[in-house]
């Protein structure tokens, strides 16, 4: 299941989640559009962890949580901290990332 934020909170919702992905986007960028559903598919495959999509523009204090400077970014955390993030509108690199992360 994803969640997306309605406020500028990801901080909190990474304090209560061992393992978070989080996909950066923008209601303007086509490619998150593209990748939302991809996202959505592999939340739905992983059950233990959260999946959370941020509007990179809206709330700028959960995009300092990692080094987004191009959309759509994914990101992973585990323990709160920021491991690996990725650039990409490619399944097989979001795929690839959650695969790693999830697999620790």
């Amino acid at each position: 299941m994803v969640t997306e934020l309605s406020q500028d909170n990801l901080q909190e919702v990474l304090n209560e989640n061992k393992k978070v992905f989080v996909q950066f986007s923008a209601s303007w960028c086509g490619n998150c559009r593209i990748m939302k559903p991809k996202f959505k598919k592999l939340s739905n495959e992983r059950e233990d962890a959260a999946f959370v999509i941020v509007d990179a523009e809206k709330f700028p204090e959960s995009r300092k949580l990692a080094n987004v400077d191009n959309l759509p970014t994914f990101a992973a955390y585990e323990g709160g901290e920021l491991v690996n993030q990725v650039q990409t509108n490619k399944f097989e690199s979001l795929k690839a990332l959650v695969d790693e992360v999830a697999a620790n």
